[in-house]
């Protein structure tokens, strides 16, 4: 099995890594055009300074808001370039758009808002929703700049402010600023030659084209029913929308790169006597228990209880039957427990995948956690419709694009719209993702501070950029559920950013000693890339920088390595010191 994985890995390695996906600018920066705004809004620049602005209106932007209320920092402004707060569940509203972290963790602030989700893994509609209800709760649509996208960011030495320009005229003053765009924001186009010879429709998940497609998130796209349609990428956006894809189309052609594990989604409602018998603090306790398991830490009770935890149980389960027989090798435990997880997975595709030989190309053949697992009970059967083919491309994706259709292997595809489910840049610099440049003390850039790695504190403050804080993962932490750790930043920059405006401070500064000794300790824990918790058979992906996470600089970008847990805890007892070590605060 070790064999076939490397094999699996080898078809897909490529020298070019990020390089293979086309930046959306120029004659592609359409696709990031907002199709869900009905009244775009025309108002004047703005020149007013406040104390906070925080960019990005999604989860992040949010908590960091109700962190910042809730430590009495009422000045603040979220600058967003959608036309509501939402981020990733404003824009990703094509049908079947799911968490697959089950809401009761993911949804953040719940007990604060005293909100219950209504099922177990909410639809995106109702993650909008919430979303809106977070911006009531904590009063941030006061002030807030919709439709509106941040194009520079210059440190005003004399003044200590921040300047912060936009595409709308607005030159905004900050004492401090928070960037909260996200690690999801920005689509990304793969670099198929060709692929702007097409003459027919496309278009990308995260905007989707309802007006071409007909019907809405629950499906029914009745105006598919003549067309022939292209999906790129198997990746979490085409696991959920292909099944209803295949409903409606004429004929659909999902074009796969590298198959994704897909496991039982079990979906259901919340039950209300469960509800009935939460007790305070029940959010938080089952966020850390979820953490826990999957990041390989046994708890006494999985709570969550779903196809991200399984894997824990098999280990453990193994374990303990290695200690029965005498013997206890913690790295076969890990790596056979990971094959019995796989081997599942892959016997799943047979079990509803009809045709052999279509099943044998859905299987995944790499180690869970090379790549984000997938949930979903109508994706694999779909392949059992007369007119939904899998085009399989053995690892090299699509040879090109031509006026009518897609090549692969020779053979031409004709289509009348291609579907870019292709997902989000990751492993790109920080300012090409956040689609603007950031320019600290002496006109240095962000950029050029990281041309030859990323360095921080803790992955949220860098020398030279006083004021500035990131929330990213980054030199930061990982965990499958994304809004804990949004929760854990946020916590922690709300407390900087509340002792410096209490003490009247003018500016916050990583010192030299602090960053260099962050970055050392990086370096020192040394996983790599998220990816490398699948080990070196690791299929390429933007949890392991396409396969080269083993580059110095990806190497210094990483995650902190002692996991998540250990980087929250760590994080918890540098509050509880009060010394606020390596940071330098100035009046």
């Amino acid at each position: 099995m070790r064999d076939r994985y490397r094999v699996e890995r080898d078809k897909r390695l490529r020298a070019d890594g990020n390089d293979q996906y086309i930046e959306v600018v120029g004659e592609f920066a359409h696709y990031t055009d907002d199709p869900y705004v009905e009244s775009p809004i025309d108002r004047p620049p703005l020149t007013d300074e406040v104390d906070v602005i925080i960019v990005g209106g999604g989860f992040g932007g949010l908590q960091m808001g109700a962190r910042l209320r809730e430590a009495g920092v009422e000045d603040l402004r979220i600058i967003e370039k959608g036309g509501d707060f939402g981020g990733t569940w404003y824009w990703n509203r094509y049908p079947g758009a799911q968490c697959d972290i089950e809401s009761y963790i993911y949804l953040p602030l719940l007990e604060e808002v005293g909100y219950i989700p209504q099922e177990k893994y909410s639809y995106a509609r109702e993650i909008l929703d919430y979303s809106r209800r977070l911006g009531e709760h904590y009063r941030l649509y006061d002030g807030v700049m919709f439709q509106t996208e941040v194009t520079g960011m210059t440190w005003d030495e004399d003044a200590a402010r921040w300047i912060v320009a936009t595409n709308r005229g607005d030159a905004l003053r900050a004492r401090f600023v928070a960037m909260a765009n996200g690690p999801l924001n920005r689509p990304k186009l793969p670099g198929i030659p060709g692929i702007s010879d097409f003459q027919g429709h496309a278009f990308h998940t995260s905007r989707w084209d309802y007006d071409y497609t007909g019907g809405g998130p629950d499906g029914n796209l009745d105006r598919l029913g003549d067309k022939r349609v292209a999906v790129i990428g198997t990746g979490a956006s085409a696991i959920q929308c292909v099944p209803f894809l295949g409903e409606t189309a004429q004929h659909l052609y999902v074009f796969q790169r590298t198959p994704s594990s897909v496991d039982v989604r079990g979906n259901e409602p919340t039950d209300s006597q469960w509800v009935a018998g939460l007790q305070p603090g029940w959010q938080k306790q089952r966020m850390e228990n979820f953490n826990g398991l999957v990041s390989g830490v046994p708890q006494t009770e999985d709570l969550v209880d779903d196809g991200w935890t399984d894997l824990i149980g098999m280990m453990i389960r193994r374990f303990r039957d290695a200690q029965a027989n005498g013997s206890a090798d913690i790295a076969e435990i890990l790596e056979m427990a990971n094959f019995d997880k796989m081997n599942e997975i892959r016997s799943r595709v047979d079990g509803l995948v009809d045709s052999p030989e279509i099943a044998e190309k859905l299987k995944p053949y790499y180690r869970m956690f090379c790549k984000r697992p997938t949930f979903n009970d109508e994706y694999l059967p779909a392949f059992n419709r007369p007119n939904v083919e899998l085009v399989d491309t053995a690892g090299k994706g699509v040879d090109r694009i031509t006026e009518h259709g897609l090549v692969v292997d020779g053979v031409e595809y004709e289509v009348d719209c291609i579907i870019f489910a292709t997902g989000f840049e990751v492993g790109t610099s920080y300012a090409r993702r956040a689609g603007y440049e950031i320019i600290g003390s002496r006109g240095q850039t962000l950029s050029e501070k990281w041309a030859t790695g990323m360095s921080t504190l803790h992955g949220m403050q860098s020398r030279g950029f006083p004021n500035c804080f990131f929330m990213q993962i980054s030199q930061a932490a990982f965990t499958a559920n994304f809004p804990h750790l949004l929760d854990e930043l946020s916590t922690h920059l709300a407390h900087i950013i509340g002792h410096a405006l209490r003490q009247g401070a003018a500016t916050v500064e990583v010192s030299e000693q602090g960053e260099e000794a962050w970055v050392a300790t990086i370096v020192e824990k040394g996983l790599g890339a998220m990816g490398a918790l699948g080990g070196a058979d690791c299929t390429p992906g933007y949890y392991n920088n396409e396969g080269q996470a083993r580059e110095p600089s990806a190497i210094q970008a990483a995650p902190y390595g002692g996991g998540s847990i250990e980087f929250f805890q760590l994080l918890e007892g540098w509050r509880a010191n009060g010394n606020f070590d390596g940071l330098e605060f100035t009046n």
